[in-house]
């Protein structure tokens, strides 16, 4: 089962067809996406449910359905197990930005930590899980697609928010802190902290 966000609300990718109740369930064939965002977007339903035949086709033929943007992003970790946010768009989230030129996924989330917060000195311990979110640009939906990593690093110097990408904070969130941050946050963020 696959979630990908339509602002809040998710589309879900399944094989098993549930009774419906604040949520609608569609084939996958034969669903027209920019009806089920803009049901999504226009109703009170909480999600949809798009149904298809295999668990291990149901991502690769949704993907299909609109161009992909890939991202890398980090859930960072300072020496008092303190995490890196940024606040963007009046919410709280994690830094993340867009694949560049021929670098890895890997060096992606690294330089975009670096770019959008000031901070150095990054090591990836571990692949997070990828997220999955719609979002529209220039009249045209796109489905972005961010593969996330935890990482740590000793920086202890000050921290810089990349204005010009829309940043207006950044900060080291301890747990009582992140958890009120994440009442003002995306889905997809909640999942990864």
């Amino acid at each position: 089962m696959y979630h990908i966000f339509v602002n809040d609300k998710p589309i879900v990718l399944t094989t098993k067809v549930e009774r419906e109740h604040g949520f609608k369930n569609y084939l996958l064939s034969k669903a027209h996406i920019g009806k089920v965002i803009k049901e999504l977007n226009t109703t009170a339903l909480k999600s949809v449910r798009l149904i298809g035949n295999k668990d291990e086709k149901l991502l690769k033929k949704f993907l299909k359905l609109l161009p992909n943007v890939v991202a890398g992003g980090g859930k960072v970790y300072n020496q008092h197990g303190d995490v890196l946010f940024i606040y963007r768009n009046e919410k709280w989230d994690l830094p993340k930005g867009k694949t560049e030129g021929k670098e890895s996924i890997e060096e992606t989330a690294i330089r975009e930590v670096e770019e959008e917060t000031g901070v150095t000195g990054l090591k990836i311990t571990k692949a997070l899980d990828t997220t999955y979110h719609i979002f529209k640009r220039n009249g045209k939906h796109k489905i972005k697609v961010t593969y996330w990593f935890e990482m740590t690093t000793d920086f202890d110097g000050k921290l810089y928010p990349q204005e010009k990408e829309g940043i207006t904070k950044v900060a080291w969130l301890n747990k009582a802190e992140q958890a009120e941050a994440l009442e003002n946050s995306y889905a997809n963020i909640k999942i990864l902290v």
